[in-house]
């Protein structure tokens, strides 16, 4: 996956409410930007860390900028939790996971239960429900995921288990943006 926009530089200030930060530019001027990660981010959002941004055209955005990237001890960690998906659905596209090779559809962000699954991969009647995680934590050189207790994950491996006992392959890849 290739972001289509240039990135810029900036510098974390700090993160709050889940879904926002504040980031100075390399141009010196301070902003508030998107941040489309609502875990914990635990070592991801150290104030002082050197972050990479996308810009928005959009006019009716309320956030001309998204975070993309945080260097976290030398090495850029992708914080951004919509790219796993796309990252998974071009591997399967490109049948580079043999495992799920075959499939003649895939349905994004289906419903299922009380909540909605990634990605539904279907070939005739057989079906394959994929939940992806993006996983941030790293530590002592293992990835850990989640990095703070997550009861939307509980519910979405209780679905993953439903649906397998319902006859169905259910997947679940954690992806580790490095």
């Amino acid at each position: 996956m290739i972001l289509k926009t240039p990135l810029l530089e900036g510098v974390l200030i700090k993160r709050y409410k889940r879904f926002l930060a504040d980031v100075q530019l390399i141009s010196g001027e301070k902003v508030t930007v998107f941040c489309p990660n609502s875990g914990s981010m635990k070592g991801c959002n150290i104030p002082g860390s050197p972050v990479l941004l996308s810009k928005s055209n959009n006019p009716a955005r309320k956030y001309e900028y998204t975070w993309e990237l945080v260097k976290v001890n030398g090495v850029w960690v992708g914080i951004n939790t919509h790219h796993p998906n796309y990252l998974v659905r071009e591997a399967i596209e490109s049948r580079k996971i043999p495992e799920l090779d075959g499939y003649t559809s895939i349905r994004m962000e289906v419903p299922y239960g009380r909540s909605r699954m990634d990605m539904l991969l279907e070939k005739g009647r057989d079906k394959c429900y994929v939940e992806v995680k993006n996983v941030t934590l790293v530590e002592e050189k293992v990835a850990k995921f989640p990095d703070a207790v997550t009861t939307r994950g509980q519910k979405h491996l209780r679905e993953l288990m439903d649906i397998v006992k319902e006859g169905y392959r259910g997947v679940i890849f954690f992806v580790v943006q490095r």
